[in-house]
């Protein structure tokens, strides 16, 4: 039995939510490894459409287990409202749910010193979405952070807290910022929010452990994508965890040798949201065009995102990083219509072509990409539910980019909604998710 990670492989916002959702049912457990309330996957079930920013996408499903890994940092407020908004729409989230006890905690000065930072002159902007992520990341690797065992525990939390908040209060006036914290208000809410979570935490590590030795299948899903990885993402304009297929291991407290397969996620052309450099980024018409079919608004903030072409350099690298045994093709049908497609295939500076990924982004804002030109397709891909039905040039533009990522596109997404998904007979995809969709 397969165990499996599924990640994004571009800068996120590829449909992982949605592939997780429709094959959370070959499996027992989904498990999220890292990230905080920023990550919106979107999930499209017949008319009724959910967002979910922590909660694993399998929640949908009766009788899985969802569980947030130890690798989060998590929001007890945000994560109350979204299970209050699914419990609204039916969904059993307290019987599905497990919360690491060693998961830490967002509080709200994290948020003020979030937004301290990136408005600070001189500094370079990162495009956050100032959930108070970063800096709850910051006091983990600090080794001043909450967990989520300790909000439980409240005469722990009462002193620790409150030493915190100097602490806070400190730094935000020595940046000029003067500024309050009700620390009897905030004690009282973050008790309150234990009390209401304590039911769902425990040891995940250990129950996803046992579910392993039990020979149960569990799904490892990732939020945001390899190019914001804190590590191998185009630093500093990247996310604080670790969101390649390494994070799983230390984010959900597993050991490699139970991960059987490794799943990229990537759109049929590429987009990303915040700063940063986007080789393949089009200013133009077209890009707009994509925005617009392709619905490129994000789901948590709204922002419009940045739209481009499909990157190979880039998935070969973040092929290289996740070992990826399959890809999946999402959105294919946002290009339905278009006379020709451009495709990346190399970088090119100072005269000659790069065989890595610039470590800089100062080195990869002054890329040259390297374009082809693919035949576009006049009849519509969406609606087509087997692959060989697909038109010919829109299989041929999927089996290009096959040939040059060195990864097998083993299904493709053709709309939101969960039947509009094309699995490959006989792909290592197949395989590993154990049924076609």
């Amino acid at each position: 039995m397969s165990n499996v990670v599924i990640l994004g492989a571009q800068w996120g916002d590829e449909g992982k939510g949605k592939i997780v959702d429709l094959f959370a049912d070959r499996f027992d457990l989904i498990v999220r490894y890292q990230g905080g309330h920023n990550a919106g996957h979107t999930v499209l079930v017949g008319n009724r459409k959910y967002i979910l920013k922590l909660i694993p996408s399998g929640i949908l499903h009766a009788g899985k287990t969802s569980v947030i890994g130890n690798g989060l940092v998590v929001d007890p407020a945000a994560l109350i409202q979204e299970m209050e908004t699914l419990e609204q729409s039916g969904i059993p989230v307290r019987e599905r749910l497990a919360i690491s006890n060693r998961a830490h905690i967002i509080f709200p000065f994290h948020r003020l010193l979030e937004k301290l930072t990136e408005d600070r002159p001189g500094r370079v902007s990162i495009g956050t979405t100032s959930r108070g992520i970063g800096p709850a990341y910051e006091d983990k690797i600090g080794r001043r952070g909450v967990r989520m065992a300790d909000l439980l525990d409240r005469e722990f939390l009462a002193g620790y807290l409150r030493v915190l908040c100097e602490d806070k209060l400190t730094l935000a006036r020595a940046f000029g910022l003067e500024e309050t914290l009700d620390f009897a208000t905030l004690l009282a809410e973050y008790s309150a929010y234990a009390e209401r979570l304590r039911p769902m935490v425990c040891d995940t590590a250990a129950l996803v452990n046992r579910a392993l030795r039990d020979g149960k299948r569990v799904l490892f899903e990732g939020a945001q994508g390899t190019m914001l990885d804190v590590d191998h993402g185009t630093y500093p304009f990247v996310t604080s965890s670790s969101s390649a297929a390494g994070g799983v291991c230390t984010g959900a407290g597993v050991p490699p040798t139970r991960i059987h397969g490794v799943v990229g996620i990537s759109k049929a052309y590429i987009t990303r949201v915040g700063s940063g450099p986007f080789p393949t980024e089009d200013f133009g018409p077209l890009g707009d065009r994509i925005r617009n079919v392709g619905r490129e608004f994000g789901s948590v903030t709204g922002r419009p995102r940045r739209c481009g072409w499909f990157d190979v350099p880039l998935l070969r690298y973040t092929a290289m990083v996740n070992g990826f045994d399959s890809m999946v093709i999402t959105k294919l049908d946002v290009l339905d219509g278009l006379e020709s497609i451009p495709v990346c295939v190399a970088y090119r500076m100072g005269g000659g072509t790069l065989d890595a990924m610039p470590a800089t982004v100062r080195e990869l804002a002054r890329v040259e990409p390297v374009f082809v030109q693919l035949p576009g397709w006049k009849q519509p891909s969406s609606g087509v539910s087997r692959y060989d039905e697909l038109p010919a040039e829109a299989r041929a533009y999927l089996e290009f980019l096959e040939r040059e990522t060195g990864v097998e596109a083993g299904c493709v997404s053709t709309g939101a909604e969960r039947n509009l998904t094309i699995v490959r007979p006989g792909s290592k995809f197949e395989s590993l998710m154990g049924a076609r969709a």
